[in-house]
This record gives structure tokens, sequence and C-alpha cells, in this order.
């Protein structure tokens, strides 16, 4: 369920006191973090996991299909274990919990709790904190990312990543899909589109988020949601080169992450991605761009773009090096429809 991103309000608040500074003599103070727990009061004791496991979904909802199969394996099939579901702001409209109350009926479930934090402060919640590192699973919703980047930093983030290193699992939808990659469009600047992202690479709404997280066998992606129905494979290419030229990937290369809505991918311990729900993009950029330059048109030859279509697989592992096919962007255009293609079989 889409969340109703805090920074809007926070903007609208600023531009009241620049209009009526003498009415208006103090910052808002920010909703208090709020928690609601279902299920079970008291955590799970467990010595040993079975994971890691990761769900990465194109739209916030859970999918339900992998957040169960990601639950069996980090429970290994046996037992139960603890969920937190991490927000950046309210949900709009509906229950106060959305994501729990699609996780509460799966089965390996004690209980389900929802932390809404509405600034980087609240990442040192010291509540909060307790619950996320004695969960097995913690859940990004959707919202707006730029929140979650602001958590860099403070206790949150070494929080869940001690949920992945003792074998438990992360993972989110929208928002919370973007913030799981190792390099994050985070968004702070706005959102940007396919057309202007190859426009011009470097438009001031691409800004990116590094050192947040970079989960095993996942790194150098750049996660991306809502991939077909809103149109982003022009921009998801455009971050891979920007990526590869600024650096912010290791090798020269960096692989774009797209889940269409109602898309999930399911990451195993072993770095096995399972497509359900709808189709998922991988896009590979393996060089440096031929041109990307502020205020120019991109040009990039040749992305390797693979097309997964529901249970189909893909080892971020062991990348593999055939099964994709080519797409090029010249002065900003692509060449041909970037979302299909003959997929190449012989790459020697």
């Amino acid at each position: 369920m889409p969340r109703k991103p805090l920074r809007l309000a926070t903007c609208l608040a600023a531009s009241l006191a620049l209009l009526a500074p003498a009415l208006i003599t103090a910052e808002p103070a920010h909703a208090a973090a709020k928690r609601i727990r279902l299920g079970n009061s008291a955590d799970v004791s467990r010595s040993s996991w079975s994971g890691p496991a990761y769900t990465m979904n194109g739209s916030g909802a859970v999918v339900p299909a992998t957040m169960s199969k990601a639950i069996d394996a980090i429970r290994g099939g046996s037992g139960t274990l603890d969920v937190v579901v991490l927000a950046g702001s309210a949900p709009t409209s509906g229950s106060a919990t959305p994501e729990c109350d699609a996780v509460m009926p799966l089965a390996g479930v004690n209980s389900c709790t929802t932390w809404t934090l509405t600034s980087r402060s609240d990442g040192n919640n010291s509540a909060a904190n307790t619950d996320i590192r004695n969960a097995e699973f913690v859940y990004f919703a959707g919202g707006d990312q730029c929140d979650y980047a602001d958590w860099k930093g403070t206790s949150l983030q070494n929080s869940a990543k001690s949920v992945v290193a003792k074998g438990g699992g992360s993972g989110g939808g929208s928002a919370g899909h973007h913030i799981n990659s190792a390099v994050v469009y985070d968004a702070c600047r706005g959102s940007v589109t396919s057309d202007e992202a190859l426009y011009d690479p470097y438009d001031p709404a691409i800004t990116f988020t590094t050192g947040m997280f970079s989960w095993p066998n996942y790194g150098s992606t750049i996660n991306d949601s809502h991939f077909v129905s809103r149109n982003r494979m022009g921009r998801t290419m455009a971050f891979v080169a920007r990526a590869i030229e600024d650096g912010l990937t290791t090798g020269g290369a960096a692989w774009g992450v797209g889940v269409d809505d109602g898309g999930s991918l399911l990451i195993d311990r072993n770095g096995r991605a399972t497509v359900a729900g709808a189709d998922t993009f991988v896009v590979l950029g393996d060089h440096r761009p031929e041109r990307a330059d502020p205020d120019r048109y991109l040009t990039y030859n040749n992305y390797k773009i693979w097309r997964l279509r529901p249970g189909q697989t893909y080892d971020f592992k062991n990348r593999p090096t055939c099964g994709h096919y080519l797409r090029s962007i010249v002065n900003g255009v692509p060449d041909r429809d970037l979302y299909s293609g003959t997929p190449v079989t012989n790459c020697g």
C-alpha cells in the first residue's frame, strides 16, 4: 500500500515558516516513533538460522509466495521466527499494518512488528533496534527511499545487517526494494523519468547512496521498481552508466535489477534468484559509457539485458555470461524496443 512521504509535509511546513515568520517560531516536531506488534509478545529464542534469504518486490506490498519461501528457508522448515517491518511514514488509508497483515497468516511466523520511524534520529531508537536485532527478517515498506537512506550511519543500519549476518533475511517493496541494493537511487532530490535520465545522466534528480547495505552475492547492483508499468528501463540504464563512470561499483561493471508491479525476486543463501508474479529485468553494463557527461545525451553501446519470466532464475553469485539480448542508447535514444529481444545463445 502506498505511504505518503514525510518529506512533503516537512517541506510544506518550511514554506509556511518563510511566509509567516512571526507566527511560527519553532520547527515542527516530528511524529513519535510508533510500534504495533501482532502475534506473540515474546520473541523466538534459537541459536542458529538457515538463511540468509531476501525478497525484492516491484511494488510495496508483501508478496506471500516469495515471503513464505524466504521464511521457510530461514527457519530451515521448522520452528517459527519474528519479522519486523520498517516504514518511514504511516499508510494514508486502510490498515495501519498492511505488511504484517499479509505476513501473519504465513506458516512459521511467531510475530510481526511494524515500526514507523519518521526522522533520522529514530534510527537510533533503542526499542526499535532491539526489535530488529531480535528478529529474523526485516522488511522495508513502500514509501520514500530517501527516508531510509537517511538512516545510514545510525544504529538501525547495523541492526539490519545483524539480522542477515545471523542467517535471517531482508527485503522490501518499491522504496524498500531500492534500499536493498548496493547502490541506491535515493530520490532525495525528486524522481526522474527515463527520458530525463537518458537526455542527461547527471540530471540533478539522479542522486545515489552507497554503503548502506551490501548483501552477500548481491554486490554492484542498483534496484529499480514499478519497472515496466512506469517505463523505467531507460533510467536504470542511465543509473548503470553513472555507477560505472563514477566508480560506485567495482570491476568496471554494474547490474540494474528492475522488478515490475506485482513481481518479486526471491534470493537464496547461494545467490540464486527466482522470479515470481511478474517479469524481472537484469541490465548489465560491463564497460564505461561512450558518453556520460552533464547536460549531454547518454551514449552506451551494448547493454546486456536478461528478461526473466516468473519461474526463471538468475545466479547472482555466478553471474551468467549468456542468455541476454543487446540494446544500445545513442544520443539519448534507444536503438530498439528495450523490453524484448532475441537472447544470445552462442556466447563463446
